[in-house]
């Protein structure tokens, strides 16, 4: 009966937290595949144009990908207010653990 509890209570998190938000990689693709393509290599016209960044080589800390992303660098918008703090945190994780 108390696996039964358990379970319940992962399944139900796990529902809120789908339902309060879009999965890193959908988020990912609606915010930042048109700048650093789908696969996050920037090889895009659109992403040589703007001098964007391969994401699947960069070395930075999951917290200063989190910074990036929220304040903006160089050419990149900043999506402070655009996204909430738990999709940027989230597709910053996605980015570090290599768009995986």
């Amino acid at each position: 009966m108390k696996r039964i509890a358990v379970a319940l209570v992962v399944l139900a998190a796990a529902a809120i937290a789908r339902a309060e938000g879009a999965a890193p990689a959908e988020i990912f693709a609606k915010r930042c595949a048109a700048c650093h393509g789908k696969d996050g290599k920037g090889n895009t016209p659109m992403a040589q144009k703007l001098g964007a960044k391969d994401l699947t080589t960069l070395k930075a800390s999951e917290a200063d990908i989190a910074k990036v992303i929220e304040n903006g660098k160089g050419k990149m918008t900043a999506f402070k207010g655009k996204m909430t703090d738990a999709e940027i945190q989230a597709v910053a994780k996605y980015v570090k653990d290599g768009l995986k």
